[in-house]
């Protein structure tokens, strides 16, 4: 009973934040660890539990997703199920030990482009031009395998990596982010899947709450006036499980 109530809280919470700004995985993967699942098989949970919301806000941008953009959709597409691919079978190489020791610095890494994001983005949009060719599917594929291997921190850095490859609309790049993390999380939980890595019934506790905290989160969402104050809170309940992490 313990397990459930720390997920449906830790779910519901999750949900919840990354509806408004994001960092839902800062919760929903240490809550998974805090139970007793194994730490490469509570990352690969913590995304399927994600990944319905991934799909839905997908779906919510999907006229945007169409417009013409620096880089080829198809393009885009194809990096993200490399890169989900990839950035799974990465995680399944990976010993244990070496990915608990891993961790922390991935929370650290995840929390600091929360933190910055807004204003690498702002400065990215307005610059214009940004990575071509190569270079820009080489970022976006980088991106796409970190997503694989580890969601936290994913959308802040997809939207980074639009930002220098030359996308300046902010609806598009939106659109752009949710779909592309709902093809890599697909990608790799797939990939979970087939390697057994899921906890079924933990997954299917935190996607439900996750699910009912993203609609309860998105109605608070217009009521918060100080999304500055709720980033801070965020990066500081990042900071503070990364620290827990570095103490297993």
């Amino acid at each position: 009973m313990f397990s459930i109530i720390v997920l449906v809280v830790a779910g519901l919470a999750a949900g919840a934040l990354n509806a408004v700004a994001g960092g839902g995985t800062f919760l929903s993967f240490p809550a998974l660890v805090w139970i007793g699942v194994p730490p490469v098989m509570a990352n690969a949970t913590a995304t399927l539990a994600a990944l319905p919301g991934y799909i839905g806000s997908a779906w919510a941008y999907r006229q945007e997703i169409g417009s013409r953009g620096p880089i080829p959709m198809r393009a885009i597409i194809a990096m993200a199920v490399l890169g989900g691919f990839l950035g799974a079978l990465l995680l399944l190489i990976t010993p244990p030990e070496i990915f608990v020791s891993v961790v922390p610095w991935l929370l650290l890494f995840a929390t600091a482009a929360f933190a910055t994001g807004p204003s690498l983005l702002r400065r990215f949009t307005r610059s214009g031009g940004g990575l071509a060719g190569g270079a820009a599917l080489a970022l976006l594929l980088a991106v796409s395998i970190y997503g694989g291997y580890f969601n936290g921190g994913l959308g802040i850095m997809l939207l980074a990596a639009f930002g220098f490859t030359g996308f300046t609309d902010l609806h598009q790049m939106n659109g752009l982010k949710n779909v592309i993390s709902a093809i890599l999380s697909t990608v790799s939980v797939a990939t979970y899947i087939a390697a057994g890595l899921i906890a079924w019934e933990s997954a299917a506790i935190l996607a439900l709450a996750c699910t009912v905290g993203g609609y309860l989160g998105a109605h608070a969402a217009r009521r918060i006036t100080n999304m500055a104050a709720l980033r801070v809170f965020i990066t500081l309940v990042g900071l503070a499980m990364a620290a827990a992490f570095f103490t297993l």
